[in-house]
């Protein structure tokens, strides 16, 4: 028997088993009124609801249905009364630009454009056949209770999502999800997570950022509690996991180390001791990242790495029986690697060292762009652009971006590895590793650092400490202080605008 995968497969059980169950926790901070009370079995209702009144705008299935929202229990439902009744659905980044949003608004084609209010104003010039500003009025237009939506029969290839990467080019791509990407991703990340109905789910991740990694669907598949929360903050997550009594949230590095912050001035135990589980990927975290995660808030870390393109889970890094021995610091170097492939993925690294990859969670291409498709998934693989490599144990070990890789003197220096050093020294807050023209050694290691609030700290100084820790080909020969550097949405380094002033003038990035 062959029965397809479906969005919807995660919420229909949410409201078999978990009908009754307080479901989904709104952020109660925001413009548009909070959703209340909202069990599993409301979830539900509103999804059909969602779905009906699409109907009723003629918007046929297939076609594309765009929301640009900090996270809410209205992009929340999104998930399943868009993509799980047979729609696409778009998450935008919130953080762009009207002139970004209204690029993938009409690249990706969408003819409803969700909105939150605190975003029209900027957005008021982005154009879009039905157009919707999220909220009670639009709550009474767009939702059609005591409807039956139009039935869909699930096609698990058929395109769920379309998330826009961030990426490193100039304009991103739409990636496409299938119905069964999204069941492979959030079964097996919730296999892993040991995900339970036990559990109280805490959403600092983006929902925007590849479908909050799966996370709507994982959650409400095993009826556990949802928390939105709209705006990162160290101490406002503490106060969450104290008052929600949360057990499992996903961040980047970002927003753990805001935690960290918070929690050296927190008065009294930190919550969640022996009990949350922050899974963090984004970036490989310093060591000191991880083993302070133990030894500061006692949270259980979890390391990921993935990519929009694979939904996003490829390998998982949790501590181990055989690991239960070592001190903090020895266990931090374990979990600072991308570790071991999901269940279901196959990994190998080609000749150069790229990262190529397998699994169900691939994705089916790149919307409307068929020759970018053709690289990404060329040879039967997806090539991720990362470098790394696959140790005896089969953990893998990302060593840098692959166009990030600093060939000085013909010796290649891992950035990540010349970050993870000077991010052990106690004045450095932030740090990215860039290579510059060099007229002898063709390329040089810089370094851009922030400074920790109350700290001090010199070129020659930091300099002299990479040179302690590393070969002396590795230690950056400048280093320039930053009050902030450039980042994605979720907290990625974006090196590419960092990089860029350093090699104007020049026909290519690399000597």
């Amino acid at each position: 028997m062959l029965v397809p995968f479906g969005a919807l497969d995660f919420l229909d059980r949410a409201v078999t088993v978990y009908g009754d169950r307080l479901g989904v926790v709104d952020e109660p901070d925001q413009p548009a009124e909070p959703w209340e009370g909202l069990t599993y079995r409301r979830v539900g209702e509103l999804a059909r609801a969602q779905a009906a009144g699409l109907d009723a705008l003629d918007v046929p299935h297939g076609a594309r249905v765009a929301v640009v929202s900090p996270n809410s229990a209205r992009l929340l439902t999104s998930f399943f009364g868009v993509s799980g009744h047979g729609r696409v659905l778009v998450p935008v980044n919130f953080r762009l630009t009207a002139e970004e949003v209204g690029y993938i608004v009409e690249h990706s084609g969408a003819s409803v454009l969700l909105v939150d209010p605190e975003l029209a104003d900027r957005l008021a010039g982005v154009a879009c056949k039905h157009r919707f500003t999220l909220g009670a009025v639009a709550d009474a237009e767009l939702y059609r209770f005591g409807t039956d939506p139009r039935p869909w029969e699930p096609d698990e290839n058929a395109t769920a999502t379309i998330n826009y990467t961030s990426g490193t080019t100039a304009r991103p791509k739409g990636v496409q999800i299938t119905h069964r990407n999204i069941w492979v991703n959030a079964t097996t990340f919730a296999l892993h997570a040991g995900v339970t109905d036990r559990d109280v789910y805490l959403h600092t991740l983006p929902m925007f950022h590849a479908n909050g990694w799966g996370m709507p669907f994982a959650m409400a598949g095993l009826g556990v509690r949802q928390i939105a929360l709209r705006k990162v903050d160290g101490a406002e997550i503490l106060r969450r996991v104290a008052e929600h009594g949360v057990t499992v949230m996903c961040a980047a590095p970002a927003v753990v180390n805001a935690v960290l912050a918070a929690a050296e001035s927190w008065e009294g135990e930190i919550p969640g001791r022996d009990r949350v589980r922050i899974i963090v990927a984004g970036a490989p975290p310093p060591t000191r990242t991880v083993a302070r995660v133990e030894s500061l808030l006692g949270w259980e870390f979890i390391q990921i790495y993935g990519l929009t393109e694979t939904s996003p889970l490829l390998t998982v890094n949790r501590t181990r029986s055989e690991w239960d021995g070592l001190d903090p610091q020895a266990r931090a170097e374990k979990l600072v690697r991308a570790g071991a492939p999901a269940l279901g993925v196959s990994l190998r690294t080609a000749p150069d060292g790229e990262i190529l990859a397998r699994s169900n969670v691939v994705l089916e291409g790149y919307w409307e762009q068929p020759e970018e498709t053709g690289r990404a998934l060329a040879d039967g693989w997806f090539h991720t652009g990362d470098g790394g490599s696959i140790g005896e144990d089969g953990y893998l070990t990302i060593s840098d971006r692959k166009k990030d890789v600093i060939i000085t003197g013909g010796e290649n220096v891992s950035s990540i590895e010349v970050e993870d050093t000077l991010f052990s020294h106690p004045a450095v807050a932030e740090v990215a590793v860039i290579g510059v023209p060099h007229e002898k050694w063709g390329e040089t290691v810089k370094a851009l650092v922030v400074l920790a609030p109350d700290t001090e700290a010199t070129e020659s100084e930091l300099i002299g400490y990479c040179k302690e820790r590393l070969a002396g080909y590795k230690a950056p020969t400048s280093v320039e202080f930053r009050g902030e550097l450039a980042r994605t949405a979720t907290g990625k380094l974006q090196k590419y605008k960092l990089r860029r002033p350093y090699w104007e003038g020049h026909d290519r990035d690399v000597n």
